[in-house]
């Protein structure tokens, strides 16, 4: 029985463990070269600082995470800094396409592939937001986290979701200043959810109340229920102008600003193996089909983690050991049914606090269709709000379905370097909106093989000889 696991965050890990446990040495796979994820990721060895430091609250968790994934890599078949480009199906096999530094192009084919590929943030632009200085909240987290820097000395947080108080919390502690702290939330909704989050989270509710009052003592401006309108400046960020939950208008003076409404999966690996795709209505979002259990409809392929749903670290470790069991049971090898049994109604408490977590920070769904003509859409391809409205025009008029793979064919939007990881939600909600169809109606981009940019030419493995009559 051959099987891959790619991805080394606490997903991969657990599943990793879990298999080792049932003597399976599975191939494990990350773009990486370390383990633990970008929520665990350690910084390069000249700039380490304890976990304390780093981590917070989460700095023993994350100790135990680092210390389990070297014990793991060194049992299971570690391939670090490796990027799986494409999954295709060879009979009842499936079959991996890899590029790294150390090995090159190669293929493996294997009879059951647990996807554990983590989420990208969702984004969703405004006037300014390709300017010199805006990242997502995920880059500055890693800037601060693995370089030690900001990526500002007066950096504005805008957005929802938990991330946007974790990182506004984590760069006023360092000494940063921050003049805005903008959540699109209303605190009414928070205010509603928190008895379900206490329920059922009370640790993580009272974590998220302590990171809260801490940017509230530390931060210049704290507003709940805005949103931004535009961000100024000529060669970089000057300001923000955004309005408050009654419709007035502020500026804010800043030289960076840092952007994010939550997470989605990171789900074209699945997507290139045929997994189904359904419209999730509370996120406005196509998600990858995966049960409970991590299992799909496509035999031998499997998910946890973020990739399946998005869930957070701590349901992540929990799923990527339940999917795994799963995996054992498919294949008719014995595994620890207890264990299975505790750990689905421990998922099942998790998905109730996620539930709650969802409505305290709901998706923006509709707000990237507002986005004024002359916004840039897809910063890859320089595609604007309103030249996908004007390509999409023939497209209704052929008498076709308005669909968003379509609308890529007219306009270029999602063609760029990151395949739509950044566009795709809001040009979707675009086109939805300009041709009053349902969000569901759109569809989804459709991955393309290679899911990240690969070189045409790779330099051979550094033990093999040069191949006769390449470049260097």
């Amino acid at each position: 029985m051959k099987v891959a696991v790619v991805g080394a965050g606490p997903a991969g890990i657990r599943a990793v463990e879990q298999l080792l446990r049932a003597g399976l040495t599975p191939i494990w796979i990350d773009e990486s070269p370390d383990g633990g994820g970008r929520i665990y990721q350690r910084p390069p060895a000249p700039l380490d600082r304890s976990a304390r430091t780093l981590y917070g609250f989460e700095a023993r968790k994350a100790s135990r995470i680092h210390d389990d994934f070297e014990h793991f890599s060194h049992l299971a078949d570690w391939r670090p800094a490796t990027l799986v480009w494409q999954i295709r199906r060879a009979g009842p096999a499936i079959e991996l396409h890899c590029q790294s530094d150390l090995r090159g192009f190669t293929c493996e084919q294997v009879d059951a592939l647990l996807l554990c590929t983590g989420a990208h943030e969702r984004i969703v632009p405004i006037p300014g937001w390709t300017r010199p200085g805006v990242t997502t909240l995920g880059g500055a987290q890693i800037a601060m986290k693995t370089q030690g820097c900001a990526i500002g000395q007066q950096v504005a947080f805008v957005g929802t979701g938990p991330l946007l108080w974790l990182v506004a919390h984590q760069y006023a502690k360092a000494g940063v200043s921050v003049p805005l702290v903008l959540d699109t939330s209303p605190f009414t909704n928070k205010f509603r959810a928190a008895p379900a989050m206490f329920a059922t989270g009370p640790a993580t509710l009272l974590k998220g109340l302590w990171y809260t009052a801490s940017v509230r003592r530390r931060a210049a401006r704290v507003c709940e229920g805005g949103w931004p309108v535009r961000i100024v400046g000529d060669q970089a960020v000057e300001a923000l102008i955004w309005q408050d939950q009654s419709g007035r208008e502020h500026r804010t003076e800043c030289d960076a600003l840092a952007l994010g409404w939550g997470l989605q999966s990171e789900a074209r690996l699945a997507d290139l193996a045929g997994v189904a795709f359904a419209h999730d209505a509370a996120q406005g979002l196509s998600v990858p089909q995966f049960d409970r259990t991590g299992r799909s409809a496509e035999r031998g392929l499997y998910s946890a983690g973020d990739s399946a749903a998005i869930g957070g670290a701590d349901l992540a470790e929990q799923a990527g050991a339940r999917v795994a069991l799963a995996l054992l049971e498919d294949v008719g090898q014995s595994f620890d049914q207890a264990l299975s049994r505790v750990l689905d109604t421990s998922l099942a408490r998790h998905w109730r606090l996620r539930a709650a977590i969802d409505r305290a920070f709901p998706a923006p769904i509709g707000r990237a269709a507002e986005m004024p003509d002359e916004t840039i859409l897809c910063r890859c391809e320089a595609i604007t709000a309103g030249e996908l409205r004007a390509a999409a025009g023939p497209l209704a008029a052929t008498g076709r379905a308005v669909e968003i793979n379509r609308a890529k064919a007219f306009s270029r939007v999602g063609m760029g370097r990151c395949q739509g990881r950044m566009c795709s939600s809001a040009a979707a909600e675009v086109l939805a909106a300009h041709h009053q169809v349902a969000l569901n109606q759109v569809g989804h981009l459709r991955a393309q093989a290679p899911v990240r940019p690969i070189p045409i030419l790779a330099a051979p493995p550094p033990s093999a000889p040069p191949v006769e009559g390449s470049r260097p």
